[in-house]
């Protein structure tokens, strides 16, 4: 077997769980829902709520309530005393904190298992695109566009820990895939300082094209704003639009709704013609990605178990029949039911969209889109 075949082969068996968990979305959740309670049955919250005595999906329900970050802070106050295993299954590594889009920032803590589960899941949109279209990408450079790993610091029983924004935190995990590395590491932009005002982006986008501007990058994955920010940036100061600098094979964007119908156009006109892959990223994990070139996402079933906040009761993601949507509700090593304040939309056959935050406006824009589309709508 060549390098490449035995390339393609390490990667199959890298991703085929995803793979195998999308053949049968049911019997992947139980055997998730098993998995996470053993976890939960090692803390106090777990403890509590009597995730030792669950056999079933109905009784995880009806025992443990729908949390959100108001009502876990408790807990992560404990956390930073010393006390872990209040709600965490194992000791926290550090913590990171969110971009703060729809308020104040949220800061949750990290353990061991997490990280390893953002490394291991949060490669898949890229393997999944080398295997089904270009290997090739993995012989060339991420281009890094995250933001600051440290910014603040928080004061816990081991004394004051640097943290920052989950992004950066998560890129300094990664692993080279082949060849590619991130251009540039995050050390170095981490050492630009924490900030995020307009001057401070305009110091890191520089340092991004002048280490990268002479390297092979074939792709960029990031914030798909902060993507957008950049092109803008190379062309405002330069004259220069990315793709007359690279040629780049995929843009795997994330962190906001409406990515192919909104920001593609605009992601097209700076970067080329690259494939657009959305990934569905958020501080509390790695949730989902495009399987193919239908612009939609497909969930990691094998690592986190997901229910829907629907106006005809909790249902499980893929219970949803086409068009029929709700708060999304995540259940990961981290935290049991937590709403993640997302709705999710059944686009049918095993596909779904994110189209916006929980919020009244949000609802009916997208009422209103349906009825405009001749759609029903289910909710």
């Amino acid at each position: 077997m060549d390098s490449s075949g035995e390339l393609s082969s390490f990667l199959k068996d890298f991703i085929e769980p995803w793979y195998g968990s999308l053949k049968d979305p049911a019997h992947s959740q139980e055997d998730t829902l098993a998995s996470l309670l053993a976890g939960y049955g090692q803390t106090q919250y777990g403890k509590d709520h009597g995730a030792e005595h669950i056999n079933a999906v109905k009784d995880f329900q009806s025992s443990f309530p729908i949390a959100n970050y108001a009502s876990l802070q408790p807990y992560f106050e404990e956390v930073k005393k010393g006390n872990y295993s209040s709600i965490l299954s194992e000791p926290a590594t550090g913590w990171v904190m969110t971009r703060g889009t729809t308020g104040r920032p949220k800061v949750i803590p990290t353990t061991e298992t997490h990280l390893g589960q953002i490394l291991f899941v949060g490669a898949r949109a890229i393997i999944n695109f080398a295997l089904k279209r270009d290997l090739q990408i993995l012989q060339r450079n991420v281009l890094n566009l995250n933001f600051p790993s440290e910014v603040l610091t928080i004061d816990t029983e081991k004394g004051s820990q640097k943290f920052g924004y989950s992004s950066g935190t998560y890129a300094k995990l990664h692993p080279s895939l082949d060849a590619a590395s991130l251009v540039p590491r995050q050390e170095e932009i981490d050492s630009l300082g924490g900030g995020i005002s307009n001057a401070d982006w305009e110091r890191r986008f520089e340092l991004v094209y002048n280490v990268a501007k002479t390297g092979d990058i074939g792709c960029v994955m990031g914030v798909t704003p902060v993507i957008l920010a950049f092109a803008r940036f190379m062309r405002r100061r330069y004259g220069l639009p990315p793709k007359e600098v690279w040629k780049m094979s995929a843009l795997f964007c994330t962190s906001v709704s409406k990515i192919h119908s909104k920001y593609a156009p605009e992601l097209t006109h700076y970067y080329g013609k690259a494939p657009i892959v959305e990934m569905y990223t958020a501080t509390e994990g790695v949730f989902a990605q495009q399987l193919d070139e239908n612009p939609y996402l497909v969930p990691n079933y094998d690592v986190y178990l997901f229910e829907v906040k629907t106006r005809s009761g909790v249902k499980l993601l893929h219970e949803l029949k086409p068009n029929e949507w709700g708060s999304l509700i995540v259940s990961s090593v981290l935290f049991p039911r937590y709403e993640i304040g997302d709705l999710i939309e059944s686009i049918g056959k095993g596909y779904y969209r994110v189209f916006g935050r929980a919020k009244t406006l949000t609802v009916l824009e997208h009422v209103f889109y349906n009825i405009l589309a001749g759609r029903r709508v289910v909710s």
